[in-house]
């Protein structure tokens, strides 16, 4: 697949998985405005990969005004976006640990109303045959105790995806992913940390292994090329099939402890 003379657009671009998006983008030769809020991961990318293709921009989608400034640069610089990967998105835990509204509201403005609006400022400035990509979760329909601010985002981005899917219909393409549990440690730092996982970790997926982002921006990759091109409004769950074992109490050697009671 050929990326040469693209533009892309990825938040939370410089940690994790939206790094390896940021990446894999590079290395097939579009260019990348990555809007991040760490600024030494951001300097880190510069340092690699130079700024002739990769734009840089420190600041946090929470807020509307940094979003603005943040698009009419990206316009300045290229004219044109062919695709938006919108990644970022944090969690601020939920009902268990008290999760304030203004916490709450914080995570929702983030995992939702930046991809919305980011949407709406970038609309007439996309190109042809433009692709967008939500990164949800998997955690959109299962959960964990004490994590609905963040569930609800990803809820949110979920049922935003086929919402602008439509709306964008014949001008854009929209999708979104379903990450389950990825191993985002190669992709902080100097990546120099390795992940070390038990032979339960591994085996209560199908697949046989905990994920890495490679296999997320694979797919963030195949969804913005035209070999995708009858696929929008869709999701894809990448867990390694772990939202399908069915697990009961005492069944493959798993016992239900709630609350970590024996």
């Amino acid at each position: 697949m050929n990326y040469q003379g693209k533009v892309s657009i990825v938040t939370g671009g410089a940690n994790g998985i939206g790094r390896c998006i940021t990446e894999e983008f590079l290395k097939a030769g579009a260019a990348v405005a990555c809007i991040d809020m760490d600024p030494d991961a951001g300097r880190m990318l510069v340092e690699r990969y130079g700024e002739e293709r990769l734009f840089f921009y420190e600041g946090g989608i929470a807020r509307k005004s940094v979003i603005s400034e943040f698009t009419a640069e990206v316009i300045r610089r290229f004219g044109r976006v062919d695709y938006l990967i919108n990644n970022a998105c944090i969690s601020k835990k939920g009902l268990l640990s008290e999760c304030s509204y203004e916490d709450f509201e914080y995570v929702q403005r983030i995992g939702v109303t930046a991809p919305y609006y980011l949407t709406l400022l970038l609309k007439d400035f996309l190109a042809p045959g433009a692709s967008i990509v939500n990164i949800a979760s998997s955690r959109a329909s299962m959960s964990q105790a004490d994590t609905e601010s963040y569930t609800a985002a990803k809820g949110g981005i979920s049922a935003l995806t086929h919402g602008l899917s439509v709306s964008l219909a014949g001008k854009a393409r929209v999708n979104s992913i379903s990450p389950g549990w990825i191993d985002t440690a190669a992709y902080h730092g100097n990546g120099e940390v390795e992940a070390v996982h038990s032979g339960p970790d591994r085996l209560q997926h199908p697949a046989g292994r905990v994920g890495t982002p490679p296999d997320i921006a694979s797919m963030v990759l195949f969804l913005c090329s035209d070999a995708s091109g009858f696929i929008t409004g869709e999701n894809i769950t990448i867990d390694g099939g772990m939202s399908k074992l069915m697990i009961y109490h005492e069944d493959g050697g798993w016992t239900y402890a709630p609350g970590g009671q024996p």
